[in-house]
């Protein structure tokens, strides 16, 4: 395994990565703008195709535990290139499939494949680079997972206006194999990541130190406050200020905007800033306070979008500095970490979507900014706490 100098990036091993980001998020997220499409198709009720995502999620959390696990045990490279491959073929079948239930079943697999690749590909990425460059280098493959939601599913509602949901399903399989294809370019062959010949296998144990556990309790803090915001945005705009989908473009372009933002910045105050946790515990209090506002508060629709864009700005902004404190971790159990990061990323957006669903029902959105505002000041917390803990 070669490490990058602290002054140069492996920006092709980056843009593969990020490509392959971009195409197991795609894969789940880009399902949106066809729930009514697909549910007429398929011939079943609208929220049972919208219930894909809760399938998806689990079956992601599930694999990326175990992919990285695997990823310390023979190896990244077999996993980063037969992820991609796979989640390709399951799209495939997708779009050929006749009925709800073998929809749902690839859907699944694809969401596995999905998740045994993120976790994988932080490590390998992590392991490039120099660690004054991780936050950088961890912002730009997070970013392709942001460009979902600005480019994904704009281009999915777009080019499905024409070809469909199957054709577009086709799409991002054909997007899955160009990141395998770049990947097997950039990895290589001999020296591709972390391999284990003969050595002990990766310790299960030393791999969970009182640290990390930490860190992996604040990250499902962390991501359900994303997860409320990202999920019901778009709701919360509705019924406040009944604008139509049509009058939803551009507050959503905003939206997403400030996650790539906050994402790029954030991978810049993860380098210079040395204490990550720190800038993370400060990142996550900032979102909090930007969340009570956002959900309590409603001069006009201008307004609303512009908070909504400092909330995520904020919260994205302390994510690569959680991922580079993360992946400091020994080399031989940093898949093994990772990819339980994944797995506490799929808790906290399935809690995300429970917890928005209760909320909603009982006390409307009123109850979003003092719930958000709690677990973001629970996420600076555990920040501060894991910055005390030995790993």
């Amino acid at each position: 395994m070669s490490v990058s100098s602290p002054r140069s990036l492996p920006w092709a091993l980056i843009g593969a990565a990020c490509l392959g980001s971009f195409a197991a998020t795609s894969s789940g997220t880009t399902r949106a703008p066809f729930l009514l499409e697909m549910a007429h198709d398929l011939d079943v009720a609208m929220p049972l195709v919208a219930n894909l995502v809760s399938l998806t999620a689990t079956a992601w959390g599930i694999t990326s535990a175990l992919g990285g696990w695997m990823s310390d045990v023979i190896g990244r490279r077999p996993i980063l290139i037969a992820a991609p491959f796979a989640l390709a073929l399951t799209l495939v079948a997708q779009a050929a499939a006749g009925s709800f239930f073998w929809v749902a079943v690839w859907a699944a697999a694809g969401g596995g494949c999905a998740g045994a690749f993120t976790g994988v590909v932080f490590a390998e990425v992590s392991s490039r680079v120099h660690d004054s460059q991780r936050g950088r280098a961890l912002g730009w493959v997070m970013s392709g997972q942001s460009l979902t939601l600005v480019v994904g599913v704009p281009m999915a509602a777009a080019i499905g206006s024409i070809v469909g949901w199957r054709g577009w399903l086709l799409c991002v399989a054909g997007l899955a194999i160009a990141a395998v294809v770049g990947l097997f370019l950039t990895l290589g062959r001999g020296s591709a990541g972390h391999t284990r010949g003969t050595g002990a296998r990766p310790s299960m144990r030393s791999a969970l130190s009182p640290r990390v556990l930490g860190l992996l309790g604040t990250g499902v803090a962390e991501r359900i406050c994303y997860g409320l915001a990202v999920v019901y945005f778009a709701t919360f705009m509705q019924v406040t200020y009944h604008m139509t989908l049509i009058e939803l473009a551009i507050p959503l372009a905003v939206f997403a905007l400030g996650n790539i933002a906050g994402t790029v910045a954030g991978g810049q105050l993860a380098d210079r800033l040395r204490d990550r946790l720190l800038t993370f515990a400060v990142a996550m209090a900032l979102s909090g306070v930007a969340a009570l506002v956002l959900f309590t508060w409603h001069p006009g629709p201008a307004v609303s979008v512009a908070v909504g864009f400092v909330y995520v700005l904020f919260n994205a902004l302390g994510r690569p500095s959680f991922m580079a404190s993360l992946a400091s971790v020994p080399e031989d159990v940093r898949g093994t970490v990772l990819g339980l990061n994944g797995t506490s990323a799929s808790v906290g957006w399935i809690g995300a979507a429970a917890l928005g669903a209760v909320m909603i029902g009982s006390v409307g959105f009123e109850g979003f900014g003092p719930l958000t505002a709690l677990l973001a000041l629970l996420g600076a917390a555990g920040g501060l706490l894991s910055r005390r803990t030995r790993a």
